[in-house]
């Protein structure tokens, strides 16, 4: 029998669960409503219930399974498995989430970061695979990220490295939710993009995208892109806006940690070129001029089973280290 592993995802609305063999393949995937608000041994007992009779439907059992990966949104004290906080579950606080799961499964845990499972994953074996040394960003809501440097995550000494979002690009710029000024997520996350242009037409700009507003109430992020494809100057503003900022990010980075590859994920992505082709404009403008860089930008390709995927080859890797407990 081939080794087992299983890739958790817990969010705040639901909990994706994947099984996975030695080469990564996915077998079977589930998912079920998180349901956080009944507290974290509720949560843990139905995402261990869920994982056994998942691996019971694939004709397995729980001895078939080397280790389960978790990536939870949120601060976290990653090495003692505890979380210590999450916006999106109020009722996690300080929760030994590695400890719970594994009394009731007997499998070894391991647990990271979510943006930086599904930099993993990607990593493994998507978009990244093929380097060692890889930049991550996540387009949504907010901003997240993650960093490999030589194969391995980079954690910090507080193991909450890697919050890419909140790079201050423009001191003293836009309020961001964090409590900073200038943040990237302030100008380029999905909810940013489109709030920029809320106010702009709320300051009077002409745009096609007023008729969405009045008619709707809110813009989204793609509401500006399809309005950008139909040649609205305002679309255009904003958008450019975006790419720049995130462009800025990516010359950050690479001058910081030079990656070989920088990958954009979230649903964001789905602007498509329009979106990447901006970035990699404004990032060929304003790049220093002393060498040829030779980093790749694109976008992330494991779609919504990144986080599932990320968690089991985590797993797999701790057990390639030999760094399993």
């Amino acid at each position: 029998m081939s080794e087992m592993f299983v890739g958790i995802d817990l969010g705040g609305t639901n909990i994706k669960i994947g099984l996975f063999d030695s080469e990564l393949k996915l077998l079977s995937k589930t998912s079920v409503a998180t349901k956080a608000d009944m507290g974290p041994e509720v949560v843990i007992g139905k995402m261990a219930q869920t994982v056994e009779k998942l691996i019971a439907e694939s004709g397995l059992s729980l001895q078939d399974v080397v280790a389960v990966g978790i990536g939870t949104p949120g601060p976290a004290r990653y090495t003692e498995g505890v979380i210590i906080k999450s916006t999106n579950m109020p009722t996690f606080k300080n929760v030994p989430i590695c400890r719970m799961l594994n009394e009731k499964l007997g499998a070894p845990i391991v647990f990271d970061n979510d943006a930086n499972v599904a930099c993993w994953g990607e990593y493994a074996v998507g978009a990244g695979k093929g380097v060692k040394d890889m930049v991550f960003f996540t387009l949504g809501t907010g901003i997240g990220g993650g960093i490999i440097s030589n194969g391995e995550l980079v954690h910090g000494c507080d193991e909450n490295a890697a919050e890419l979002g909140h790079m201050i690009i423009y001191p003293d710029g836009r309020n961001c939710n964090c409590g900073q000024r200038g943040c990237v997520e302030a100008y380029a996350s999905a909810d940013s993009t489109a709030r920029r242009a809320a106010e702009a037409l709320e300051a009077g700009a002409e745009s096609s995208l007023k008729k969405v507003l009045d008619e709707k109430g809110q813009i989204t992020s793609k509401d500006i892109y399809e309005h950008l494809a139909n040649g609205d100057k305002l679309a255009k503003e904003i958008t450019d806006g975006t790419a720049k900022a995130l462009a800025i990010t990516c010359i950050n980075m690479l001058h910081t940690t030079e990656p070989k590859r920088i990958v954009f994920a979230g649903g964001m992505i789905a602007a498509g070129d329009i979106l990447l082709n901006r970035i990699k404009d404004f990032f060929n403008e304003h790049i220093w001029t002393l060498k040829k860089e030779m980093v790749e930008i694109c976008f992330a390709t494991l779609g919504e089973d990144a986080g599932i995927i990320g968690a089991a080859a985590l797993a797999q890797h701790a057990k390639q280290q030999g760094k399993l407990c």
